[in-house]
């Protein structure tokens, strides 16, 4: 006989015995049912609700009095609403009593409690009307005398019926007891046979079954501890038991192959550990490193005190992160480990990437951290993996690169510039850097001229450099011009004066002006000429007109000519080439402003305009070389204010019927000995009603005052005044017609605007922006030449 068979052998003969013994007991079950349905549906319930009737009685007796003693109209009326409610459940208590009495004696007991209830109710009733109708001290004289009368006579009469209702439930608990007592035993005796049966039924059972799973559980408890994979469990009869004990060994034998196969990964691991060019290490609970990590990592970190060490110490300590830093990293770590994977997700942006490792011997490691989470099959992380690579020399090899792409933007932004325009620009923002260098060494403090000045300059070297697309030049300046942005600003004095980290700005812009110098000058060979040194003429040399030149050689055929015995005939020969000399030495307007107009189209696609239209008309006057610099400077805020302030947008062009492109208008002439050089633009005109309001918002005029055009007008030379509503790379710092004002008076010139329409108070009016200098810095070069080729034709003749 199998198992199985065995076990379904039992299950038979318990099922027989159930069956027996529940039969018995069901037949006793019907045989008593009746008695235990009225003793548990009759009489218990009657006898508990005996019990009720007297406290209710007792509840009524309360309610009666809380109405006798209530102290004001609102807490008698509640009284008396409890009181009916009580009054209420006693009748209905009573008239359930009288529906289970079950005797004479019950029966008449009930109906002497009617009749005492009415008397007491009666009684309580007439309480009631005395104390409504305010006769307190009667209503409570008749509470203790006649209420309590009745009350007592009730109580009485309740308690009897009571002690009745508990005897007859007393003697049927009795009755019932008695036969479940005999059912009781028989069904004992049957069971009792049933469990000697089944005993010794179990018991072969656990002899045939039990034993041998014992000895089975034994054995592999045994060989799970000592992990001694070679044994194998006896077999004893080739029953289910059997069955499984063969599988079992198949099963350790599976476990003993994949146990050599893991020791062998395992060793390949480690291997891999020990070889692998890379750290790699696991954090777990309590922030440690794990025994187990790369042996690389020995060689990173310069140390084999790695295992079981803080990690937080070995990994971050000398990395310079700071101290807020380096909690929210050790805060993360605590965070993830042990808690759901989901808690890495949000963490992960804490823990950083690349930190610079200062070693015991001075030496700085740039180290680069790839984070990973190891988790269960709960998704807990169990485990934090680092993988730590040493990319020092990558990170030299990157900045070396990154050094030499920014040296070939540079020289790809020198070569775009034209020799002599960049060393002009140079020769500009030199002088630039010296003045600033100066005011920031004779300011003691923060003085509004010194900052206007220092601010001035500087913008106008981005601006040039910004014009020539001097870009990384541009930055460095912008970033140094940050620093004067925030003195000139509201926020002085949480910026008090700093000369030393102005100084230090100030030698930025200077170091990186030497190293477009350097790279044009070594890498490129475009090394500046000393003064006085030939060279090959420029471009605008060889454009020379035709006629210029002849002029030049009918000079230098008279002086060849001349006699030297004749004073006359040698000054004037002196005078012919001085005049000649001024020529060649001169520059003309659309010369100088080349580099400035060349520039206009970019700075219109940043403003979103069309690129404008430049018309220059010198009328025959160029320029002395003292001023040329000077006034590419301030042609540079002048046409970049007429793009940005100045020339519609093309939508707004379009609308006011007006040609796409803007146009702007350039005129040289000599007025009252003083030359004179007009700027004029086909824009919106002067914003005069925006002018106003910037100056009352500044308190510079009051609101209401009448003030004409022109001084209105003449507040743009302000310093720091702007109209742009946003500050940007191109306008809104309040830098341009001040430091135009500034650069002219420094060589004796001027700047005023003229307006060239009749709309006086308009919000917009048409003007010329006129440039003053001294007639010194102009030649008259169609005069010299005529003036020239007379006296040669004289000579001539």
């Amino acid at each position: 006989m199998t198992i199985r068979q065995r076990i379904v052998l039992l299950i038979v003969l318990m099922c027989l015995a159930s069956t027996a013994i529940g039969g018995y007991a069901v037949l006793q079950t019907r045989s008593s049912a009746s008695e235990v349905k009225s003793v548990t549906e009759g009489v218990v319930p009657s006898a508990l609700a005996s019990a009720d009737v007297v406290s209710l009685v007792k509840d009524v007796q309360l309610a009666t009095m809380a109405l006798v003693y209530a102290p004001d109209a609102n807490l008698l009326a509640q009284a008396q609403e409890d009181l009916k409610a009580r009054q209420t459940a006693l009748r209905e208590a009573l008239a359930r009593q009288a529906r289970d009495a079950a005797t004479h004696a019950q029966k008449g007991l009930v109906t002497q409690a009617d009749e005492s209830l009415a008397n007491y109710f009666d009684a309580i009733r007439e309480t009631a009307e005395m104390k409504a109708a305010g006769r307190d001290e009667i209503a409570q004289a008749f509470l203790y005398a006649n209420v309590a009368r009745y009350r007592d006579e009730m109580e009485k009469i309740v308690d009897t019926l009571r002690v009745e209702k508990n005897r007859e439930k007393d003697d049927a608990i009795a009755t019932l007891n008695g036969t479940l007592d005999s059912a009781a035993g028989t069904i004992g005796l049957v069971s009792a046979a049933a469990v000697i049966l089944l005993s010794l039924v179990g018991w072969l059972l656990h002899r045939q079954i039990a034993r041998p799973l014992t000895r089975m559980q034994a054995t592999m408890s045994d060989i799970a501890t000592s992990q001694d994979f070679t044994r194998r469990i006896e077999i004893g009869r080739m029953d289910e038991i059997g069955h499984s004990i063969v599988a079992f060994n198949q099963m350790i034998e599976r476990i003993q192959e994949s146990a050599s196969l893991l020791r062998q990964k395992t060793t390949d691991i480690q291997a891999i550990l020990q070889n692998m060019q890379q750290g790699i290490l696991t954090v777990v609970e309590g922030g440690v490193v794990h025994p187990e990590y790369s042996a690389y990592l020995e060689q990173i970190f310069e140390t084999d005190d790695i295992a079981g060490r803080n990690f937080m110490d070995l990994v971050f300590a000398d990395a310079g992160l700071g101290a807020d830093a380096t909690s929210q990293v050790d805060a993360a770590i605590g965070a993830c480990l042990g808690e759901d994977g989901i808690n890495f997700v949000f963490n992960e942006h804490l823990l950083p990437t690349e930190v610079e490792k200062r070693l015991a011997d001075g030496q700085v490691k740039v180290l680069d951290l790839s984070w990973s989470a190891i988790t269960d099959d709960r998704d807990t992380i169990v485990r934090l993996m680092l993988c730590v690579r040493d990319v020092t020399q990558l990170r030299e090899l990157a900045a070396e690169a990154d050094e030499q792409r920014r040296s070939l933007e540079i020289i790809g932004e020198i070569l775009a510039v034209g020799e002599e325009k960049f060393h002009r620009f140079m020769d500009s923002a030199h002088g630039f850097v010296h003045e600033n260098e100066h005011i920031i060494r004779q300011s003691t403090e923060a003085d509004d001229a010194a900052i206007a000045a220092l601010f001035r300059n500087m913008h106008t070297i981005k601006g040039n450099a910004r014009t020539y697309k001097l870009l990384h030049l541009t930055d460095v300046v912008h970033e140094a011009e940050q620093r004067l942005e925030l003195l000139r600003s509201l926020e002085r004095e949480a910026n008090p004066w700093n000369p030393d980290a102005l100084l230090k700005d100030v030698a930025r812009v200077r170091d990186t002006l030497a190293r477009y110098s350097e790279i044009n000058e070594d890498k490129l060979g475009r090394r500046r000429m000393p003064v006085g040194t030939s060279r090959q003429p420029d471009m605008a040399a060889a454009q020379q007109p035709e006629a210029g030149l002849g002029h030049v050689r009918a000079s230098l055929r008279l002086l060849e000519g001349a006699r030297t015995d004749n004073l006359d005939e040698l000054v004037s020969m002196r005078a012919a080439v001085h005049r000649i000399l001024r020529v060649l030495d001169a520059t003309s307007l659309n010369e100088v402003l080349t580099p400035v107009v060349e520039a206009l189209p970019s700075l219109a696609a940043e403003l979103g305009k069309a690129a404008p239209e430049v018309i220059i008309q010198d009328n025959g006057y160029r320029l002395r070389a003292e001023v040329t610099g000077m006034l590419e400077n301030a042609f540079m805020h002048l046409l970049r204010n007429a793009i940005d302030h100045g020339i519609e947008t093309v939508q707004a062009r379009m609308a006011a019927g007006k040609p796409v492109a803007g146009r702007i208008r350039i005129e040289a002439g000599v007025d009252g000995q003083a030359l004179q050089i007009t700027v004029a633009d086909d824009g919106r005109g002067l914003a005069l009603g925006k002018i106003r309001a910037t100056a009352v918002e500044r308190g510079w005029i009051p609101a209401h005052a009448t003030v004409s055009d022109e001084a209105i007008a003449a507040m743009i030379f302000e310093p720091g005044f702007s109209t742009a509503d946003t500050v940007t790379a191109i306008s809104g710092r309040g830098v341009g017609m001040d430091a135009v004002r500034e650069f002219l008076s420094r060589s004796g010139g001027d700047i005023s605007l003229r307006f060239t329409d009749n709309h006086v108070g308009a919000p917009f009016r048409q003007f010329q922006t006129v440039v003053s200098l001294p007639e010194t810095f102009a030649v008259d070069s169609v005069a010299a030449l005529a003036e020239t080729s007379a006296h040669a034709r004289k000579d001539t003749v």
